[in-house]
């Protein structure tokens, strides 16, 4: 075997061991994805059982909401955006980026970024660093992060410049397109929640107002708390995207790979066959 056969087996070898490294990589993030899927329902039920509490509260006390009130075109903002931790997830950080910053209106904000690779990516837009933190690394971690990103947006709400908009940006799944989601936590809209009048008011150990405000604070964790569950299944769901696309090139290249090794295997055949007729010719010449 010549020298240029052997580098092309080398070639198709490694090729081969990257296809494998790519499968396992999909594998990955499919089965993550699939986990994040799964634990959005608990965290959903959580939500409904505390916007029923909301309501509950609202229906014995329907003034306990006025003084949550904010005007939402006075005071600074707060921006919560959530990426991808890790690569390989195509042009997700940067549709995330883009649509964080390019947001309507215009006033003072306060960034809260999750996402080692978004964080890069909004430096890159010239977004000065303020908080960040590395996104989860698997299901199970995303509720502590969800209670660090709620103890730092409860910093800046109680800080001397208080805070009057709230903004969340992330990433959807389930989609063969990338979609960013931007929803409004502050100020918070309490038409959403279902008020039932009731006969008996339920029976409370603290102020109504009070308790209100303790529900809303968990409310938003929640829906912070879904936010970041839906991002890292769409960060997962972008990966396997971009592992299948790289499937296919590495597929490709195999085959190029195969091709040419067949046919320079078939010109080195050739060239053997030709040089030992040549020499049995040259041979008969010479005893004849």
């Amino acid at each position: 075997m010549s020298g240029k056969l052997g580098e092309i087996e080398a070639r198709i070898g490694a090729t081969h061991q990257l296809e494998a490294v790519v499968g396992a990589m999909r594998g990955i993030a499919a089965a993550r994805s699939r986990d994040a899927h799964a634990r959005l329902a608990g965290i959903r039920a959580c939500a409904a059982a505390a916007g029923t509490a909301i309501g509950d509260v609202l229906a014995f006390d329907p003034s306990s909401a006025s003084t949550k009130t904010m005007k939402e075109d006075d005071g600074a903002e707060v921006c919560i955006v959530i990426g991808a931790e890790q690569g390989f997830v195509g042009g997700l950080n940067d549709r995330i980026a883009d649509a964080a910053m390019h947001r309507p209106g215009e006033r003072d904000s306060q960034w809260l970024l999750v996402g080692t690779r978004l964080v890069s990516a909004c430096a890159e837009r010239g977004l000065a660093e303020g908080w960040s933190a590395p996104m989860a690394a698997h299901p199970a971690a995303v509720p502590h992060l969800a209670a660090r990103v709620s103890d730092a947006l409860c910093a800046r709400l109680a800080d001397g410049e208080r805070a009057t908009r709230v903004m969340v940006t992330h990433a959807l799944p389930g989609e063969s397109r990338l979609r960013v989601a931007q929803r409004t936590l502050i100020p918070f809209d309490f038409a959403r929640f279902h008020v039932t009048p009731r006969a008996l008011p339920p029976l409370v150990n603290m102020p109504p107002a009070r308790l209100l405000a303790r529900l809303v604070e968990l409310y938003v964790s929640l829906e912070l708390c879904e936010a970041l569950m839906l991002a890292f299944a769409a960060e997962n769901e972008a990966r396997v995207r971009a592992m299948l696309a790289a499937r296919t090139n590495v597929q490709e290249r195999l085959s190029s790979l195969s091709q040419q090794y067949r046919a320079m295997r078939q010109d080195e055949v050739t060239a053997e066959i030709v040089e030992l007729t040549t020499a049995r010719a040259a041979a008969r010449r010479a005893m004849d």
